[in-house]
């Protein structure tokens, strides 16, 4: 789940949707802007995805991290 600057939301969506182990990338209304599913074959992977290519995007203040092993 991703905090952002206002008006920001829709540019990180576009960048993201189709970049390797992001599953679904969606604008949403809330205390979140943007939620995001990854998939990924361990926790490591998702940190490095979520600090390359989230933390690291204009408008980003925030993310929440939820973890589903199945």
């Amino acid at each position: 789940m991703i905090e952002m600057v206002a008006g920001q939301s829709r540019n990180l969506v576009n960048t993201l949707k189709d970049r390797q182990g992001v599953r679904d990338v969606a604008r949403v209304t809330g205390p979140y802007d943007v939620v995001m599913v990854l998939e990924a074959e361990d926790i490591d992977e998702i940190s490095d995805l979520i600090a390359g290519s989230v933390h690291t995007m204009d408008g980003v203040v925030r993310t929440t991290t939820c973890v589903s092993i199945g």
